[in-house]
Parts: C-alpha cells; sequence; structure tokens
C-alpha cells in the first residue's frame, strides 16, 4: 500500500511526511481493510489570522476496491490535524469492518441506523447552491482556458470527476458516512437517474431525484429549494 502526502498551495517538510507513515499504522489498517491500494495524505494552510486555532488542515483519502473513505481535521498545526484526522479515519474503517461482518439484513445499514458523524445541515437555496458557493458566485469571474479566476485572484483551480456505480438508498447513506459529508451524489440503481442523500434533522435524512425531461424547455427551471427543508 502507498502513503502519498501532498501539500496544497503550501510545502510539507520531510519531517512530517515521515510522522505521517509512523502515524497511519499500515498493518492497522489493512486488518480493518484488507483491499486497501493507497492512502492520499493532504495538507493544506488557512492564511487568515483570525483561524489560527484551525489554520492547518489535513485531509486523508483512502482508496480501495470498496468505498472510498475520507476523514479531515484542521488544528493549530499539522501534527495535531493529522492525529484528529487519523481518528475520525480508523473509526470509520471500523465501522465498515464491523458492517461487513454483521448478517443482519446482508450487511446494510438503514436509515435509522446510520450514525450522524458530521453536524450541521448544509442549505441550498434556489439555484441548488451552498451559502458557501452564492457568495463566492457573488465575486466576478473571469474564465482563462478552463481555469476560473475570481476577482483579481487568486486562482481557483478545484475540479473533480468521480466514475460512480448505481446504488440503493441505504448504500448511498452509508458511503455519505464514510466520506464525513452531510449529503452524497449517486446515481439510483431503480430509476437510473443521479440522485442526492442529504441530513436534515437529528437522524432525519432527504433525498432528491432528478428526473431527464427531453421536451422541458431550454428555460425551464433546475431543482431548487433547500435540503434543510
Amino acid at each position: 500500500m502507498d502513503i502519498v502526502v501532498k501539500g496544497r498551495k503550501t510545502e510539507v517538510p520531510e519531517r512530517f511526511r515521515k510522522h505521517v507513515a509512523e502515524k497511519l499504522k499500515l498493518e492497522k489498517i489493512q486488518k480493518l481493510d484488507a483491499k486497501v491500494i493507497s492512502l492520499d495524505v493532504e495538507v493544506s494552510k488557512e492564511p487568515n489570522p483570525r483561524q489560527a486555532d484551525r489554520s492547518d488542515r489535513v485531509e486523508i483519502t483512502l482508496h480501495s476496491r470498496g468505498p472510498v473513505i475520507r476523514a479531515e481535521a484542521a488544528a493549530a498545526d499539522p501534527y495535531a490535524a493529522l492525529d484528529l484526522a487519523t481518528g475520525k479515519l480508523e473509526a470509520r474503517l471500523r465501522k465498515q469492518h464491523e458492517k461487513r461482518h454483521n448478517r443482519r439484513g446482508n450487511g446494510r445499514l438503514s436509515a435509522a441506523e446510520v450514525v450522524d458523524v458530521v453536524p450541521g445541515v448544509a442549505q441550498l437555496n434556489a439555484n441548488g447552491a451552498t451559502a458557501a458557493q452564492e457568495a463566492r458566485d457573488a465575486v466576478p469571474t473571469t474564465m482563462i482556458g478552463t481555469l476560473e479566476v475570481q476577482g483579481e485572484g487568486p486562482l481557483v483551480v478545484r475540479e473533480k470527476t468521480h466514475v460512480a456505480a448505481p446504488m440503493t438508498l441505504d448504500q448511498a447513506l452509508y458511503e455519505m458516512e464514510l466520506v464525513g459529508h452531510d449529503f452524497y451524489l449517486f446515481v439510483d440503481s431503480d430509476t437510473k437517474e443521479p440522485s442526492v442523500v442529504y441530513r436534515r434533522h437529528a437522524y432525519d435524512y432527504g433525498v432528491i431525484h432528478l428526473r431527464t425531461d427531453p421536451l422541458a424547455g431550454s428555460e425551464a427551471g433546475g431543482a431548487g429549494g433547500a435540503l434543510g427543508g
């Protein structure tokens, strides 16, 4: 198994790279998930002095032949952030390990059994954007080729593409927990259409289905509304 440590807009000292290898115990991880292929550790730094207690962020992404598992944390220094992120990763690995060995319901969790590990609910506006996205969209942007520049800078390049196999609603809820997000985009195995499952309040969840309508006009509205509603 490979461990790749990289920095996003920051340098990663060799001492920290060695600490990552020591902290992420390969034997322990492979015992919980024998199908692990690689671990990506991304380190980033918040330049805002008002966020000094959360200035260093560490995101760990585990790739395997099963679902992707992600854990992230922020602290006053990268070593503390790594400790927190590692704890979250191991907790999610243990949960996945227990699920595989649980024969009830063919090993699947119902929506009521999914633990709410991420507080808060992402609210979407009428255009389907979060408040943070709406604030970013208010800044004038310029396209330079395929790159997007907000205002006079800095350059923003953040794009992700995932290959997704159709899955059930229960599986989507489970994988949302593994990546530690409060929403999860998936392809519904029944309808073969894109859908989003999201957290509402306490242990309540919601799901939005998109249905393609070839007869809809070009000015038809999108799937707006607040996820938390």
